[in-house]
C-alpha cells in the first residue's frame, strides 16, 4: 500500500450492470452461466399451469402440507446444514415470530460472518404463510451450493465472491396455521412503512417479523434481494404503489436497473420469460396491482437494497411432488441473479460501496464523505462491472498548534489519538525526510560556525603579533 493512499480517504466504488451478458432475448444468459444441466425444451412450457400432467394428484385441503417440511423439520434441516457445511456457512437468527419460533438464516460464503468488501444478497421465503414453495427451494439452493462449490464454477463464483443470506421462512406461524398472515392475522407484506400511504410509521406497533427484517437491514448492508412468492409466474419490481393509488406503470428512479435484474431472473427461468400475461415475464408492481406497506419498496427506499418480488409458482401451495420440478425450473434463475453481483474486490482497509445500474448508459458519480472534499466523475457503463477509486482529500483547518478536521464530533479523545496516528503512521516517511534534511542543515551550520571561529582566532593571533 503506497503512503500517498494512506494520506487520504480512499473510496472504492463498484458500479455494475451484471457479471453476465445482458443479451437476454434469446436466452444467452442461460448459456453463459448454465452448468452442465440443461433444460430439454421450454418452447411449449408456458401453456402448462401445473407441473404434473395428472391433475388428479392435486392435493386437497386436508393433506395440504403433506410432503412439505414442518417448522421443526425446517429448523432441523437448517441446523444440520450448518454442521455439514460449516466451512462455508453459519446459521443465525434475526428474531422470533409472534409464537416464538426463531427466524433462522443461513449465510453462505467462503468467509461467513466476516465483513468483506463483497456484495451481500438475501433471499426470503414464505413471507405469506400459504406460499411455502420458497422455503423449500432455499434449502435446495443451500444444499446445492454446499455440494458443488468445489466442482461447479458457478457455485464457486458465488461462494467466493458473495455473502449470500437465506431466510427460508419469514412467517413460520402462518405456515403452521395454513394462512396468509402471521399469528396475528397480519399480512407481513403490508406491514412496512410506505412512501405513498402514511401507515405503519410506529415501529413498536409493527409485527415482530417485520421488525426483525428492518433490524436485519440495519445490521447488514445488502446490495440486492429477492422474496419468493406463489400464485403467479413473474418477476415484479418497484414501485409497488403509485402516487394517486391507480393501477398504472409507476417506475422508480432505477427503473432500468430493476428491469434488467428482473430480466436476468425471467430469462434464466424455464418458462417465465415466455409468459403470455406478462411481457418478458416481468412487471412493474403498480402496473400489475398497487399495494402499500410492501417490503420491496421499503428495502429500496430505506436500505438502498434492490429487491425483487418473485412469483415462482402458479399454484400458491402445489403438490409436494412438484417441488423437484420447481427447483429445476428456478435453479438457474436463483443462481444467475446472485452471480450478477460478482465484481472486483476492494481492499479491507478502504470503504466500499456497491451499486446496481442498468448497462449501456452514461452516469455521473459523486463520492462524498463528511469532513472530506467531494469528487465526481462521469462514466460509460457497458456490460460488465466498473471499478472507480476515489481519493478524497480531508478538509482541515489549523487551530493553534493542533490540526483539526472540520467534521467535529465528540469522540471521547479519539480525535487526539487519530491525530497522533495521522502524524506517526501516515506521514512517517515525510517526517523522516524532514528530520534528515534538518539534521544535514544543522551539521552544515555547525561546520560553518567552526570554520568561522577558527578563522577568527587566526586573525586575532596575527594582530597580536604585529602589535608586539
Amino acid at each position: 500500500m503506497s503512503m500517498d493512499m494512506k494520506m487520504n480517504m480512499l473510496f472504492f466504488l463498484v458500479l455494475f450492470a451484471s457479471a453476465i451478458s445482458s443479451s437476454l432475448a434469446k436466452g444467452s444468459l442461460q448459456q453463459t452461466l448454465l452448468p452442465s444441466e440443461e433444460f430439454d425444451d421450454g418452447s411449449n412450457a408456458s401453456s402448462a399451469r401445473h407441473l404434473l400432467e395428472d391433475e388428479s394428484q392435486a392435493q386437497t385441503s386436508v393433506d395440504l402440507a403433506q410432503g412439505f417440511m414442518s417448522n421443526d423439520e425446517l429448523e432441523w434441516a437448517i441446523q444440520e446444514f450448518g454442521q455439514r457445511c460449516s466451512n462455508i456457512s453459519r446459521v443465525y437468527s434475526i428474531g422470533k415470530s409472534v409464537n416464538g419460533f426463531p427466524l433462522w438464516v443461513i449465510e453462505i460464503s467462503d468467509k461467513p460472518g466476516e465483513e468483506e468488501t463483497e456484495p451481500a444478497f438475501k433471499y426470503i421465503g414464505n413471507v405469506h404463510g400459504d406460499e411455502p414453495v420458497g422455503r423449500e427451494l432455499l434449502i435446495f439452493l443451500a444444499n446445492w451450493l454446499c455440494d458443488n462449490h468445489l466442482k461447479d464454477p458457478l457455485a464457486t463464483l458465488i461462494v467466493e465472491n458473495v455473502h449470500l443470506h437465506l431466510l427460508p421462512s419469514m412467517n413460520p406461524d402462518g405456515f403452521s396455521l395454513r394462512k396468509r398472515g402471521n399469528a396475528n392475522n397480519i399480512d407481513l407484506n403490508r406491514d412496512f412503512p410506505d412512501q405513498f400511504v402514511f401507515i405503519n410509521d410506529d415501529e413498536d406497533s409493527r409485527q415482530p417479523e417485520t421488525r426483525a427484517i428492518m433490524n436485519w437491514l440495519r445490521d447488514i448492508r445488502f446490495t440486492a434481494s429477492a422474496t419468493l412468492h406463489g400464485g403467479a409466474l413473474v418477476a415484479n419490481y418497484p414501485w409497488d404503489g403509485s402516487d394517486d393509488k391507480r393501477t398504472k406503470y409507476y417506475g422508480c428512479p432505477d427503473d432500468d436497473a430493476f428491469r434488467f435484474m428482473s430480466s436476468i431472473y425471467s430469462h434464466s427461468h424455464y418458462n417465465m420469460s415466455s409468459s403470455k400475461e406478462f411481457l418478458g415475464g416481468i412487471t412493474n408492481g403498480a402496473a400489475w396491482y398497487p399495494l402499500y406497506g410492501g417490503m420491496q419498496d421499503w428495502n429500496y427506499i430505506h436500505a438502498g437494497c434492490f429487491e425483487l418480488t418473485l412469483e415462482i409458482s402458479d399454484n400458491k401451495w402445489p403438490n409436494a411432488a412438484e417441488l423437484p420440478f420447481l427447483w429445476r425450473y428456478n435453479k438457474m434463475s436463483m443462481l444467475n441473479l446472485v452471480a450478477s453481483l460478482v465484481k472486483v474486490r476492494a481492499g479491507n482497509t478502504f470503504g466500499d460501496y456497491h451499486r446496481i445500474l442498468a448497462p449501456r448508459d452514461k452516469y455521473e458519480v459523486v463520492a462524498t464523505m463528511p469532513g472530506y472534499k467531494s469528487k465526481n466523475t462521469t462514466i460509460w457503463l457497458d456490460e460488465g462491472p466498473v471499478t472507480l477509486d476515489f481519493v478524497l482529500d480531508p478538509e482541515v483547518s489549523v487551530k493553534g498548534s493542533v490540526l483539526r478536521n472540520i467534521y467535529d464530533c465528540d469522540c471521547n479523545g479519539e480525535s487526539k489519538q487519530e491525530f497522533v496516528q495521522f502524524l506517526w503512521g501516515t506521514h512517517l516517511e515525510v517526517f523522516f525526510v524532514v528530520i534528515v534534511v534538518l539534521g544535514f542543515l544543522l551539521l552544515l551550520f555547525q561546520r560553518r560556525q567552526k570554520v568561522k571561529f577558527s578563522t577568527s582566532r587566526q586573525s586575532a593571533g596575527a594582530k597580536r603579533t604585529v602589535e608586539v
